[in-house]
């Protein structure tokens, strides 16, 4: 099937049939304009990111900017928030596929994020399809029956739909404008934005977007000055789109006021995406001597450096008017094991309970089997107030609350298997096209994925990555338990009756990704690069 391009645009892809109600001319000439106005600053910004990266490397450590001090100072707040995001109390994610879309809308939840990122493999099909997806469960069109020809369809009350779109360092390697590859965020977003945002509007709820992966204020200004062309582009007012920031790398915690302030008009508040969070921190420190952080379980959001991130996100929002949402809970409900899916509910009560005391507004489940349980604690804390803006938290944090990577120990054999075990599986799992797997009872996406490969690396690199037996990690150990765990990981695949052909590969990727010299700075590059 051919497709009637904006000049200069070219799409080297597959076109399956219903794909030309979503790649229109008129939709692909706004993504054309948001390529051509703006794809010079995103790299510049990257180019950006690269050069903070060398100069941590060297020694420096992030601090507040002097140079947006006044902005921390200043008395403002973001603008006001339509009704449809004043009670965020629980929140879903997952994938654009068609189940996962209609069992997240019908979940209980009061927002739903629908996701083309971190929890979406990005193959060119589950890209389009997810967008043909949403298109049609804005107009309540949305259908699905399985295999054992079970239907699924949508319920008269679904959560409030907000979107991720991929973050500023992924290309959409099958479209290109005037011969570069357009950026994954701007393609996703004008599609998504062209085809539904009036739609959302007149059915009282949108368009509201997650803006993920941002390393610094000027990323945040840039998603705003899009989003000022997009809206003029189609003729709505400026600040009818809203967007929620994750707060998922170690540098923009230290950016958080200013990346409201660039975003006020458009600002629907900030997440603590714990996971990212985690691996940014791992990425940004990699070559620090001091630093080494212990097996991934044991860096909870109790910890100094996890804690005082968090607080400090509950503080700014609310000084600024701006929902705080809790992050991400991996836990899921498990079957046919009455304990152990006890210990994974009471973890998820553990969880929602410390962030509504804290002051967070809402927070993120993995399952709709869980929305109950998170809902139900964040009733205890704010009875029938759909939010606690007014709670004021007093803390005073410095860099160094936000740097006092804590716990080093410890770090075991098992902690090292583990960290192989969900990369393997979740790699084979991507590359098959599945970018949302539950691995040992948790929701895994790439974010715990970076976790793993990149805990690996620098346990193999830094003179801290110590075994609690005394042992050196090595990349002779890590390569012997690869070929161990891509056993087990096979094993398990083949008992649930599922094709094993993309684990090899995964192993092999695993390998180079953990144990290059040259650590990659996104797991994900290499691998759509390798994707169809």
């Amino acid at each position: 099937m051919s497709l009637n391009l904006p000049a200069g645009m070219q799409i080297n892809a597959p076109i399956q049939p219903g794909y030309e109600t979503i790649l229109t001319p008129e939709a692909l000439a706004l993504v054309a304009k948001l390529h051509r106005s703006f794809e010079d600053r995103r790299q510049e910004l990257l180019q950006a990111r690269v050069a903070r990266q060398e100069r941590i490397d060297a020694g420096e450590m992030p601090d507040f900017l002097p140079e947006t001090r006044s902005i921390r100072d200043g008395d403002w707040k973001i603008a006001p928030l339509p009704k449809a995001l004043e009670r965020r109390r629980t929140e879903i994610t997952g994938p654009v596929e068609a189940k996962m879309i209609i069992n997240a809308y019908n979940s209980g939840a009061d927002s739903y994020m629908s996701d083309f990122e971190d929890s979406n493999s990005p193959k060119w099909d589950n890209q389009i399809q997810g967008q043909v997806n949403l298109y049609k469960a804005i107009r309540r069109q949305l259908s699905f029956t399985n295999e054992a020809g079970k239907k699924y369809t949508l319920n008269d009350t679904i959560a409030t739909l907000q979107i991720r779109p991929r973050g500023w360092h992924l290309d959409e390697k099958h479209v290109t404008v005037d011969g570069q590859r357009v950026s994954g965020g701007i393609f996703d977003f004008g599609l998504v934005f062209f085809h539904n945002a009036r739609e959302q509007i007149a059915r009282g709820a949108g368009p509201f977007y997650y803006l993920p992966k941002m390393e610094s204020h000027l990323e945040a200004r840039l998603w705003n000055d899009i989003f000022i062309l997009a809206q003029e582009h189609i003729g709505l007012p400026r600040g009818t789109i809203k967007a929620t920031v994750l707060v998922e790398t170690i540098l923009a915690t230290f950016e958080m006021e200013e990346i409201l302030y660039e975003l006020r008009e458009h600002s629907a508040g900030l997440n603590a995406g714990r996971w990212d969070y985690i691996f940014s921190c791992i990425k940004k420190f990699k070559k620090n001597p001091d630093f080494c952080l212990a097996n991934r379980g044991a860096i909870t959001m109790e910890v100094p450096f996890m804690r005082s991130y968090a607080l400090q996100l509950v503080k700014i929002c609310h000084k600024r008017g701006a929902p705080a949402m809790g992050g991400m809970s991996a836990l899921i409900p498990i079957k046919n094991d009455p304990v152990a899916n006890e210990k994974a509910l009471a973890g998820i009560r553990h969880d929602k309970t410390r962030d509504a005391n804290d002051g967070f507004d809402g927070g993120w489940v993995a399952h709709p089997g869980l929305v109950a349980i998170a809902a139900e604690e964040f009733q205890k804390v704010l009875g029938d107030r759909p939010n606690q803006w007014e709670k004021k938290r007093d803390e005073t944090f410095r860099a160094a609350d936000f740097l006092n990577f804590q716990p080093s120990q410890p770090i075991t054999e098992a902690g090292v298997r583990n960290n192989i075990n969900v990369g393997i599986h979740y790699l084979g799992s991507w590359l098959a096209g599945n970018g949302c797997v539950p691995i040992h009872n948790l929701m895994e996406d790439a974010a715990t994925a970076e976790i793993s490969r990149s805990q690996i690396w620098q346990w193999v690199v830094s003179p801290k990555g110590v075994l609690d037996d005394g042992r050196k990690v090595t990349a002779e150990m890590v390569r012997g338990m690869i070929a161990e765990e891509l056993l087990k990981v096979k094993a398990t695949i083949s008992a649930q009756g599922e094709d094993t052909a993309t684990y090899d590969q995964a192993a092999v990727i695993f390998d180079k990704m953990s144990l290059t010299p040259e650590y990659p700075e996104f797991l994900t590059l290499p691998l759509y690069e390798a994707m169809e």
